[in-house]
């Protein structure tokens, strides 16, 4: 079991590089030893991974050549889109702000002291094997199953699946949600609280304002990696004049 995670993330840092332009469609990764240098494993782990790649369409294995990228698809390995972290914010606002509308009226006691306790191991108040990322996840199910909807249970599973699939999507995720945890336990109280009293306007409320501040808190951190892209542009540009002057 092990082994198997092992090489399913060796494939996904794999498709990252993929995916950020390291290895453009058509070009040949480095060989297995080079590989497993790389990324620290085994190169049996590195065969496994492009085995595993070229199933999903990304990789071509050539015998004799090596394992070629081709072009990739707009749907992950598990047939969900691929999408980014603002598209995918927007839609969970959407669908989770109904879903705990609709959970509201009928959410059991059971569901509330469950909830109450994801809040506690999201905020790492309680010890569990769960991580604060796993009891946010299950927070949101928790929520989701409680409309006893298999279609809404289904929808923002596979939202989830899109976030949990792409790792870039866990980076911008976590990078907002570790900026200030007292807001991730404010905003999940808020909406427990509304279901608390059995209020679906005021849970639909509390769910879109969770949302919205994470939509805002992303806007942020985009303009930031703007802005440090475009200052450490400049900075090369002037290390580039500098030599160019000294040679002069």
């Amino acid at each position: 079991m092990a082994e198997q995670r092992l090489y399913h993330k060796v494939a996904n840092q794999i498709l990252e590089l993929i995916d950020s332009g390291v290895f453009p469609p058509g070009s040949r990764l480095p060989g297995e030893r080079d590989l497993a240098e790389k990324f620290g494993v085994s190169r049996v782990a590195i065969r496994e991974a492009e085995i595993a790649l070229q199933a999903q369409g990304r990789l071509e294995i050539k015998v004799g050549s090596g394992a070629y990228v081709l072009d990739g698809s707009e749907y992950t390995a598990h047939g969900l889109p691929k999408v980014g972290p603002f598209e995918l914010t927007e839609a969970r606002a959407l669908f989770e702000a109904e879903s705990a509308a609709l959970a509201a009226p009928m959410i059991t006691d059971e569901t509330i002291a469950e909830l109450e306790r994801l809040i506690q191991v999201m905020m790492g108040k309680i010890d569990s094997d769960m991580t604060a990322d796993e009891a946010d996840e299950e927070f949101h199910l928790t929520i989701a199953k409680a409309t006893n909807n298999p279609a809404i249970i289904y929808v923002i599973g596979s939202m989830w699946g899109m976030r949990k699939e792409a790792s870039q999507l866990q980076k911008v995720y976590r990078s907002v949600c570790d900026k200030d945890p007292s807001h991730r336990e404010d905003e999940h109280q808020a909406i427990l609280d509304a279901l608390k009293n059995r209020d679906s306007s005021a849970a639909r409320t509390a769910m879109r304002a969770h949302f919205t501040r994470m939509i805002e808190a992303l806007l942020v951190a985009s303009e930031e990696e703007a802005y440090r892209a475009v200052k450490k542009k400049t900075s090369e540009s002037r290390s580039r004049f500098l030599l160019s002057a000294q040679l002069d």
